[in-house]
């Protein structure tokens, strides 16, 4: 098989398209003034940023003023968690988040249980869907928070984000923090629709564009501590120099990705599918993890019997094909992914896992190159592996007794 060079990590960080550059650049060669500055370059600055923040509410169907902008996805949900427990912490020390979410939000609420907040983590079902009568029997009058992420990193899997706003309203009356960081630009995300979203966490380089800067919607009235003290810039909830060229870059991609996000869906969905069908026909013992229909549209996680993840990882990677075990995050961990097991994965299953994410530049061919490299590699280390001779080994003498 002639090698190529293919990228399935899509979740983990996608690249900067080129309309996004192009309207970047004037910030960072024309439009460069500070935006605090009252002369006309820092308002030329400011005009820009405004228009950006603008656009960003457009996308979400929000309001400008509900629009704050961040360094990236981990920031916006440390402000979250952090900044409704610092302003509400005297009416309430409860917070309920999920088993499944990303570090960003799990070690922050770890972290907030040490200074004394209890925190719930829901259970999920085996496809990785939040159990919504625990949800309900979680919530009391001291909750103040709940987060739950709209879609899964590791294994795709869509919320009822709609269904969840609902509960935690009419039960309580925290705050309902959703991470959307993978859902949008994939999935509709429409905070009219949401209507009892109170907190949103974006990430730009998860959808083509600028790395280090993010946005946290906060909905007017929600009581939020700011997250970085200082100057008086973001409203005063976020001291610190804006990002004008990142902001701006932000914004441009959120238009595009909205904009194309119905036809592109489609199209990653029907090569998500394609890419399952094989996978899981073709190759013995391997399983899908995560909603087989309620997922990403170009998510498609496998856990295969008798594989080491990181083994598989370098001889993909060896093959052209570039893909992750899981989180980008926490890729240097030696342990397996915490939603693998929380969806009910041994630890032996949860170590041999692919997770593929599709984008803009996936075709079909690179489906079936990557199929015919997984079926290689996948059987090369399975004849490495003392596991899968003693399952052989076991089978010839079921045989023999037959």
């Amino acid at each position: 098989m002639a090698k190529k060079e293919i990228y399935l990590d899509h979740a983990a960080t996608t690249y900067v398209r080129q309309e996004v550059l192009d309207a970047m650049l004037p910030c960072m060669t024309d439009i460069y003034g500070n935006p605090s500055s009252l002369h006309s370059f820092g308002q030329r600055a400011r005009k820009a940023l405004e228009a950006a923040r603008a656009s960003v509410a457009a996308s979400l169907h929000a309001r400008p003023e509900e629009i704050f902008f961040t360094s990236g996805g981990t920031e916006s949900d440390n402000w979250a968690l952090r900044g409704v427990a610092a302003a509400q912490g005297s009416k309430g020390r409860h917070i309920i988040t999920s088993k499944i979410e990303h570090p960003a939000v799990l070690n922050t609420a770890k972290d907030l249980e040490k200074a004394g907040f209890r925190v719930t983590y829901l259970d999920v079902d085996a496809d990785g869907v939040v159990n919504v009568d625990q949800l309900k029997e979680a919530l009391t009058p001291d909750t103040i928070l709940v987060s739950i992420m709209a879609a899964n990193n590791e294994i795709g899997t869509i919320q009822p984000i709609e269904e969840l706003g609902r509960i935690v309203k009419a039960g309580s009356k925290a705050a309902f923090h959703v991470d959307a960081v993978q859902a949008v630009g994939a999935i509709e995300v429409n905070l009219e629709k949401w209507k009892d979203v109170d907190l949103l966490s974006l990430s730009g380089h998860k959808f083509y564009g600028p790395k280090g800067v993010g946005v946290l919607f906060i909905r007017k009235g929600t009581r939020i501590g700011p997250m970085i003290t200082g100057g008086s810039q973001e409203r005063k909830k976020r001291a610190g120099t804006e990002n004008v060229p990142g902001s701006v870059g932000f914004a441009k991609a959120l238009e595009l990705a909205v904009a194309e996000m119905p036809e592109e869906s489609r199209r990653l969905a029907e090569l998500r599918d394609y890419l399952i069908d094989r996978v899981l026909t073709e190759i013995k013992g391997s399983r899908l993890n995560g909603h087989r229909t309620k997922r990403l549209p170009g998510n498609a996680n496998f856990s295969f019997d008798y594989i080491e993840g990181e083994g598989l990882l370098m001889y993909m990677s060896m093959r052209g094909v570039a893909a992750s075990t899981g989180s980008a995050c926490s890729s240097a961990s030696l342990e397996p992914s915490h939603v693998l097991l929380a969806i009910g994965l041994k630890h032996e299953t949860a170590h041999g896992s692919f997770r593929a994410t599709l984008g803009k530049t996936t075709t079909k061919e690179d489906i079936d190159y990557t199929v015919e490299a997984l079926k290689d590699v996948v059987n090369m280390l399975r004849e490495m592996s003392p596991l899968y001779d003693e399952m052989k080994g076991a089978e010839r003498q079921c045989t023999v007794k037959k």
